[in-house]
């Protein structure tokens, strides 16, 4: 962890004092590092990764079921990835479109979870 906070504070004050005569390449410098602190994080994701599979395979739940929830949930990494770079490019806009629309393939990957959920919770209720 301490790497990876001396590798984003380096770049911020490389960029704060690059920012007044390149702008652009202060900005792909923080681009870069962010990458770079994704790549330092990779092994912890994939370990998190098996522990969910374990889990899921011991509590005898559908492979299909977690590995619907396994991509939402990069999904919603990745768009919060994509929104915060646009952001820092000044594209506020843009980066409050590519978030909406990442909720929306969420939820239509959510569909067919909740269809199950909602049908699961009907058979316990009593008619």
């Amino acid at each position: 962890m301490l790497q990876i906070i001396g590798i984003g504070l380096v770049a911020t004050f490389l960029a704060l004092g690059i920012k007044e005569q390149k702008a652009n390449f202060a900005f792909l410098l923080i681009v870069f590092t962010g990458c770079i602190i994704f790549l330092f994080l990779i092994d912890q994701i994939f370990n998190v990764i098996q522990m969910i599979e374990r889990i899921a395979i011991q509590a005898k739940v559908n492979s299909v079921y977690v590995e619907t929830i396994l991509k939402i949930i990069g999904i919603a990494y990745i768009v919060e990835f994509a929104a915060q770079i646009t952001k820092d490019a000044g594209q506020g806009s843009l980066a409050s479109k590519i978030e909406m629309a990442g909720k929306i393939v969420i939820l239509a990957m959510a569909v067919p979870i909740l269809t199950v959920l909602i049908e699961m919770i009907l058979k316990m209720i009593p008619t």
